[in-house]
């Protein structure tokens, strides 16, 4: 892998952690819709990270997505349920960006929270292994 695309990979990696840590701050402070938009974000740069590690890429989050299932979840290299929780947080994060009068449970999101986490460290270790 040629250096700049392992830099690129490692500053998506912190990009995820990041927006998980800002999920973190704005659930405690009551913004869960914002909440749910920067988790989804966090698994997506992770699988951003991910994805570059074997050359593939998309400017599209449906593409991300699809590129996401065709290599590592259809396959079996990660379990279906991580690609069925990728998916929920992108479907949760469209309504609460683009649709009116949605609103997300405060309890759903905790448990979003503690998901998208487990979520974000198996992928990054993953990367980190793959990376070197």
């Amino acid at each position: 892998m040629k250096p700049e695309v392992a830099e690129l990979v490692r500053y998506r990696l912190a990009r995820a952690r990041e927006s998980f840590a800002e999920a973190e701050l704005l659930l405690a402070n009551d913004h869960v819709r914002t909440a749910v938009n920067r988790l989804y974000y966090a698994c997506f740069y992770a699988v951003s990270a991910l994805l570059l590690t074997e050359g593939h890429s998309s400017s599209k989050h449906s593409g991300v997505r699809a590129l996401f299932d065709q290599h590592w979840i259809v396959p079996g290299r990660l379990p279906r349920d991580i690609g069925r929780f990728y998916r929920q947080l992108f479907d949760a994060r469209q309504k609460g960006d683009y649709a009116d009068l949605v609103t997300f449970d405060r309890a759903e999101a905790s448990i979003w929270i503690a998901e998208a986490g487990n979520f974000v460290e198996q992928v990054a270790r993953l990367v980190e292994s793959l990376l070197g």
